[in-house]
């Protein structure tokens, strides 16, 4: 069966933004959709996040997905240079992906302190295309968070990713009113078939 695992962002919660949504038209179409609950959200850190979902999808295969939101995007990253040489998945889409971010997402002290790591952390780009030919990245062109360029070059240059510009969407939450999001659903059909 094919397996999609939903991975949320900074703060979020399987029942925020598209992710219910997701979940319900992929189930409709015969897919398992895991959309955990990620472990101390209000400080999300690799030390917990990688091996959490290390746990939770087990031994991927060709029939695993892998959907990111803003820092679960970052999430994903880390648990595919992490795997056994060899592993394969089926694909990843990230919404909202990011390496770097604009100074308004870390205004306060914490917030500087939440993602220090995760800008600090190498990510190894020529292990993470190894495990996949199939990846998706998906901007909004008024994401007020994630920079552009620099982002879009990251996916589309280290990773290989096809790149999706989406209008008026920002970061892809309920505060930018986005409950549906056909695009993913579309792209992860497709990468599936």
């Amino acid at each position: 069966m094919k397996r999609v695992f939903i991975i949320h962002g900074w703060e979020g919660h399987p029942e925020n933004n598209w992710f219910p949504w997701l979940k319900k038209e992929l189930e409709s179409r015969g897919f398992e959709v895991i959309v955990p609950a990620m472990p101390e959200t209000e400080r999300p850190k690799i030390e917990t996040w990688v091996p959490y979902l290390e746990k939770l999808v087990g031994t991927p295969n060709k029939d695993t997905y892998l959907i990111g939101h803003s820092i679960g995007c970052q999430a994903i990253l880390r648990y595919l240079q992490n795997l056994h040489e060899g592993s394969k998945i089926g694909g990843a889409i990230f919404v909202a992906g990011w390496v770097s971010l604009t100074p308004i997402a870390t205004r306060t002290e914490e917030e500087k302190k939440v993602v220090k790591p995760w800008f600090e952390t190498p990510l190894y780009f020529d292990k993470i295309r190894k495990t996949t030919k199939k990846f998706v990245a998906i901007f909004s062109d008024n994401d007020e968070f994630v920079p552009l360029e620099k982002n879009i070059e990251t996916y589309r240059d280290k990773l290989g990713a096809k790149i999706i510009m989406e209008k008026g969407k920002g970061h892809f939450s309920d505060d930018d009113g986005v409950k549906e999001l056909p695009i993913v659903l579309n792209k992860l059909l497709e990468m599936s078939k």
